[in-house]
């Protein structure tokens, strides 16, 4: 630096471009500098050579029960799966019309979507550097189309700001990179980042600056054609003698302040929430219905496990055959549980005491999702809205439009509410009928006049009343990762964990299926060396 004749530091230099740009700054700068890792999957491993007629026991039909048995397949073992459900998926899920569900509390919902239409209640869309569930969805045949996850025309709403009337994404975000370029610009000038910024790379800062926030000669960023390019018109281009533009003027910085939009564009420039995304056609459940098509005849469905047992040289599974209401046992050499943590911290295990301990530290959050089944794609037809989603600060927290079928008549199922936090559990109190009520209201902020009067039917799904996971995903802190996490993930005698719960990619498919490659290789090494 300038004050001291010393390049600065990496961490110096992040420092002061987050206090300069902000999250969104910060990000890319991480990224060039290789900080902002991506997945760490390198292909699908090397297994071979299991010893004749050594097999394992895998708990759990969801991504990675079944991508753990797959590999194990692959490499010689006898595989036999444990599922409590009556499909594949696990919390890889989707409803469509015709299906029931019936949750903790014993509120069932049929499901009256009409045919084509669903919900994604677990995952629901696939960043583009999650490799690994990108690989098996191409090897086991899952088309994938395009997730819009930032939607410029799409809505924000305040009720602290513009009397909370929601306004335009564009808007808001051209005008929040317009007042942090002035503002910064104005440090420059005052001399404020002379700690931060060496003298010769001052007046290239304010020409990017100029570029980046769209400012005028006088380093403002005020109302002109130039701005409106970016944040939108007050009358667009047209042809004619009215063709000419008018250009719409700026929102104050209170204004923008209030709105919180610089936290929604720090949001979308997350590793996991960048705007090149997928999904699958047909519903995120298409992708456990693959994995399950790979290993069909390994799947012992309605199987609820109730003791797991690794005395004597195996691993012996008790089981509850849902639907028989009979006891009966499943035995192998080795296990693989993916068993959420919630569930399995209730199941009589027989691990070692640090093992027990660390799946007893581990708490699940709550989330709550909404989705909407509306007569028409009215997003589309009124506000050219194609994909993306609004934001509010209603407990809802966001409306996100259908990916698929785009300019289409409808009906189509919009996701009308995406909830967490404590606002979560006020709402897994409710019946579904009321969240859908609920959501309803709070989505009509966004669209008045049309969300409630398009309404056709719904369907709501409470995560910690889902009764083969009791919570949404396992959520690790510093404390519990350094106490626990290692101990966690280690193999167990005879049984090692796998899920998104055993990675540092929690609450994803990517995250489940990394952890499920790493425990089949370090158990396949086990057994290899028993």
């Amino acid at each position: 630096m300038e004050t001291t004749g010393r390049a600065p530091t990496r961490r110096e230099v992040l420092h002061a471009i987050g206090l300069m740009g902000g999250a969104a700054v910060l990000y890319q700068a991480m990224e060039a500098m290789g900080h902002a890792a991506e997945s760490q999957f390198a292909g699908p491993p090397n297994l071979s050579g299991a010893r004749p007629g050594a097999s394992v026991l895998v708990l759990g039909a969801g991504l990675a029960g079944m991508l753990a048995a797959y590999e194990l397949g692959k490499a010689g073992y006898k595989v036999q799966i444990l599922e409590y459900n009556n499909r594949p998926g696990g919390r890889n899920w989707s409803l469509y019309g015709g299906d029931t569900y019936t949750e903790l509390g014993g509120a069932t919902q049929k499901v009256g979507f009409a045919p084509g239409n669903y919900l994604n209640p677990g995952p629901w869309r696939i960043p583009y550097h999650h490799r690994t569930l990108l690989h098996y969805c191409k090897a086991f045949g899952v088309v994938l189309e395009p997730f819009i996850q930032l939607n410029h025309q799409a809505l924000v709403h305040s009720s602290k700001a513009f009397g909370g009337q929601p306004k335009r994404y564009r808007e808001l975000a051209a005008d929040w990179d317009g007042n942090v370029a002035e503002l910064l610009a104005k440090a420059i000038d005052n001399k404020g980042l002379d700690s931060t910024i060496v003298a010769a790379d001052r007046d290239r800062l304010k020409e990017a600056l100029r570029e980046w926030g769209i400012l005028d000669k006088d380093m403002r960023y005020a109302k002109n054609l130039r701005t409106a390019r970016r944040r939108g018109y007050d009358r667009p281009l047209g042809g004619g003698v009215d063709g000419a533009p008018i250009a719409s003027q700026p929102f104050a910085l209170t204004d923008l302040l209030d709105s919180d939009i610089g936290g929604i564009i720090a949001s979308h420039m997350e590793s996991q929430h960048q705007t090149t995304m997928f999904q699958p056609v047909g519903g995120m459940g298409m992708i456990g219905k693959a994995f399950g098509k790979q290993v069909a005849d390994k799947i012992r469905y309605n199987a609820k496990v109730t003791k797991i047992d690794q005395s004597g040289g195996a691993v012996t599974a008790t089981y509850t055959d849902v639907a028989t209401n009979t006891v009966q046992t499943a035995k192998a050499d080795y296990c693989v549980c993916t068993i959420p943590l919630g569930i399995l911290s209730q199941i009589e295990l027989d691990a070692s005491a640090g093992l027990l301990s660390a799946i007893a530290a581990i708490p699940y959050s709550n989330s709550v999702k909404v989705g909407l089944e509306m007569k028409s794609r009215f997003w589309e037809d009124d506000e050219a809205i194609y994909g993306g989603m609004s934001f509010t600060d209603r407990p809802i927290s966001l409306v996100s439009y259908p990916s698929n079928g785009m300019h289409s008549a409808g009906p189509a199922v919009l996701l009308g509410a995406y909830i967490y936090g404590p606002a979560s559990y006020r709402f897994a109190g409710m019946t579904p009928q009321q969240r859908i009520a609920e959501a309803l209201e709070d989505g009509a902020v966004l669209h008045p006049g049309r969300y409630k009067e398009n309404y056709m039917s719904g369907a709501t799904v409470a995560w910690s009343r889902v009764p083969f996971t009791l919570g949404c995903c396992a959520q690790w802190n510093e404390d519990t990762r350094k106490e626990h996490y290692q101990t966690l993930v280690a193999v167990d005698d005879r049984i090692v964990l796998a899920g998104e719960h055993a990675s540092y990619i929690g609450c994803w498919m990517e995250g489940a299926l990394l952890s499920s490659l790493d425990a089949v290789t370090r158990l396949h090494k086990r057994a290899l060396e028993a």
